[in-house]
């Protein structure tokens, strides 16, 4: 599968921003999918993920009651709504696919594909 983020950009603390991945291949709707962050010089870290029906999401604390991750599987579409964001939210987003574990993973490692990232920048 080959994943696209995009909807990154420029906002204001306390501002807004909804990232969309967009996946190729026919198995997408089996697949768990997950959205990771990298801010310079740290290491890359989950912010959600959401099971392959949407029954299940996952959220790090940080982003919780702010972020919300979900999907249109008709469309191969993941989003990602960001509200109330802070300076510390900005790194570069990658959306990436889990197509072997039924658990919403947080975990870098249990992640297959990975998109090429998005850039997100909070100013305070």
């Amino acid at each position: 599968v080959q994943l696209q983020a995009s909807g990154g950009g420029l906002v204001q603390a306390g501002g807004s921003l909804r990232l969309s991945c967009a996946a190729s291949g026919r198995t997408f709707s089996s697949y768990t999918m997950g959205w990771f962050r990298q801010a310079p010089g740290k290491e890359r870290e989950f912010v959600a993920a959401i099971s392959w029906r949407g029954g299940r999401t996952n959220y790090a604390d940080a982003v919780k009651g702010r972020f919300a991750i979900s999907r249109d599987n008709a469309k191969n579409m993941v989003y990602l709504q960001m509200n109330g964001l802070k300076p510390e939210d900005t790194a570069v987003y990658y959306c990436a696919a889990d197509p072997l574990r039924a658990v919403v993973s947080g975990v870098v490692s249990d992640y297959d594909y990975w998109g090429q990232g998005t850039q997100v920048t909070v100013s305070s």
